[in-house]
């Protein structure tokens, strides 16, 4: 949640930044007033509560009418403390529920707009000619087929659309990819984690992704438990309601999780292969640091991303994603965007986000400094979004013969293996 004080302050900046959005601007105005009844019924609160002290005392020393006269007043004013009471507390609910429905301030340099408004920031690595090199390339589906590396159709048969298997070499690719992943985050102090899947509603909600994000949420009704999208939700949560002292930052953890979307909104796209499933497994970056620092550290993880997917030998694109397609705890967002040849487009595979104190506000995190305790800064950052990496990777490095070439950082996880070969059928 944004600071209530920066609302009241300037109210045109978070108007400027729901508008840029695309999300509700009126939300400002009856946030603004919730506020104004929250402060003022709590200062009339205060008000009742001191008269009704200091009626008190006057009744211990007051007689006959005087004493009468008073006894009567402390019952009118015992009913009104009464209904300030109930009323300070309706407003500061008020105020807290439209908070929470009030996403976090656009970074002032993001691109305004939706989908298609974002800035291309850096392009990298060569896209490979199958032309020239006198062959069609095979999408992925049909190389992890040739593989033995990917089953869809049994993984419909067992769980639904959207559900695959991982066989032989596809499911070593993954166990590769993981292990290469997390020795390049440890490498750059990173704190390996393996995180729960199941969090509690207080979790999501203080992550942002009750919000806009809720369509794509599986909630297991029985034990009010979530299961997560990213492992962030829990990484975030994990110093919920704690004071971390400021020598301490930056922390930075590196989570290995399942995760599990809807994908509610996405009826009709990437229904082939692996692109966009229900289930997949990832390592996340994430981040707490200083406000100060949130800008420098979003940079930080985007160039471990960029070394990332340079290691894998993948062509890919940096953009600036547009205002309107940031999610509601951002307050910008990189995307780097891997080049998929089969589909002749780039394809996002992994993404960072600054969040700002957005989150630790609603999960009560602070930082301790100079003896002063404030919200810090949370940022997180995918560094390995499995099956997607795995799309770009066999489509990219394709043979003639369906065959794919490892990429060299992931040989040493692979027993040596240089080149993944077809199956016999």
């Amino acid at each position: 949640m944004i600071d209530l004080r920066l609302l009241r302050e300037d109210p045109d900046r978070v108007r400027a930044s729901q508008r840029a959005r695309g999300e509700d601007v009126a939300l400002v105005d009856a946030l603004l007033s919730a506020d104004e009844r929250r402060r003022s019924s709590g200062v009339r609160f205060d008000e009742l509560r001191a008269e009704q002290k200091s009626l008190g005392k006057l009744i211990g020393r007051a007689t006959g009418d005087e004493k009468a006269e008073l006894l009567k007043r402390a019952e009118q004013l015992k009913a009104d403390v009464k209904a300030a009471d109930a009323e300070r507390d309706a407003a500061d609910t008020e105020t807290q529920e439209l908070l929470l429905k009030l996403s976090n301030l656009v970074h002032p340099d993001v691109p305004v707009g939706g989908e298609e408004d974002f800035v291309t920031l850096e392009t990298h690595g060569t896209i490979r000619d199958f032309a020239a090199e006198g062959f069609e390339p095979k999408d992925h589906l049909e190389l992890g087929q040739l593989l033995g590396a990917i089953d869809v159709e049994r993984g419909a048969k067992v769980s639904g659309s959207r559900f695959y298997f991982l066989t032989g070499v596809g499911a070593l690719l993954e166990l590769a990819l993981v292990n290469a992943a997390m020795a390049q985050a440890t490498a750059a102090g990173f704190t390996p984690m393996l995180t729960p899947a199941l969090v509690r509603p207080q979790s999501m909600a203080g992550t942002g992704f009750l919000g806009q994000a809720a369509q794509d949420v599986y909630h297991l009704d029985k034990d009010d438990l979530y299961l997560v999208g990213t492992s962030e939700v829990a990484l975030a949560a994990y110093h919920m309601d704690e004071i971390l002292e400021a020598d301490k930052l930056p922390l930075r953890y590196a989570g290995f999780s399942p995760c599990f979307r809807r994908e509610a909104g996405s009826h009709g796209k990437d229904t082939r292969g692996i692109f966009r499933v229900h289930q997949f497994d990832k390592v996340e970056m994430f981040s707490y640091v200083t406000p100060e620092e949130s800008q420098e550290e979003h940079r930080r993880l985007l160039e471990w991303e960029k070394q990332w997917l340079t290691s894998l030998e993948l062509p890919f694109r940096v953009i600036d994603v547009a205002s309107g397609d940031l999610g509601s705890s951002a307050a910008r967002k990189y995307d780097c965007e891997a080049w998929i040849p089969t589909q002749g487009k780039y394809r996002e595979l992994t993404s960072t986000s600054d969040c700002t104190e957005f989150q630790s506000r609603r999960l009560q995190i602070r930082v301790r400094e100079d003896k002063k305790v404030r919200p810090l800064a949370t940022l997180n950052g995918t560094l390995c979004a499995v099956p997607r990496t795995i799309v770009a990777i066999l489509e990219n490095h394709q043979q003639p013969d369906g065959s794919v070439r490892v990429p060299e950082v992931l040989r040493p996880y692979l027993g040596g293996r240089e080149i993944l070969e077809p199956v016999a059928r």
